[in-house]
């Protein structure tokens, strides 16, 4: 039995996707970007570690100020406009920002990188720590090495320095 409360949402998720068009062309506008938004179902293999319902799609001029540092212009702007439109907890994880195919790219380098790590892990017996990295980064290292028998993960440290440590499922026999 699962410890996690199963969430319901009173409104469907599409109802929402026309007040994200909205407030998004608005931030867009008023923040003088030169930007197109696009609201489109997402591709089941598209994305690593989370399955969005829908993706909502930056290009334009500007989409290099988006992808700058990490994407933390993107990751702003959907955290600013997934709270004014008050989506629901239930539907967090199904609608996602992306620009130029970047959080699927960045997804496809997360799960090579664990995966790289784990083996690193098992070959040395050694934990192996990764960089700091946001909540959804840890929680896509932490899926693509779900099934791995051989290693664990963990999350360690606190706000921006909070990372993901690979530890070897059981300690080897001569390091007990």
């Amino acid at each position: 039995m699962s410890a996690e409360p199963i969430l319901s949402a009173s409104r469907p998720l599409e109802s929402y996707l026309p007040e994200i068009q909205s407030l998004l062309q608005e931030v867009i506008r008023a923040g003088g970007f030169e930007l197109k938004a696009a609201v489109r179902k997402a591709a089941p293999p598209d994305y690593v570690g989370e399955v969005p319902q829908y993706v909502v799609d930056l290009s334009g001029p500007d989409s290099d100020l988006l992808l700058e540092k990490h994407a933390a212009l993107l990751d702003a702007f959907e955290y600013v406009v997934l709270k004014a439109v008050r989506l629901e907890e239930a539907h967090l994880g199904k609608i996602i920002f992306d620009c130029e195919d970047w959080r699927r790219l960045r997804n496809e380098e997360l799960k090579l990188t664990a995966e790289v790590a784990a083996e690193r892990v098992i070959e040395t017996g050694d934990p192996f720590a990764l960089n700091p990295m946001n909540p959804r980064e840890r929680r896509i290292i932490h899926l693509a090495l779900k099934e791995q028998p051989r290693v664990r993960t963990v999350s360690e440290g606190f706000g921006p320095e909070r990372k993901v440590v690979i530890h070897p499922a059981s300690p080897p026999a001569g390091k007990r």
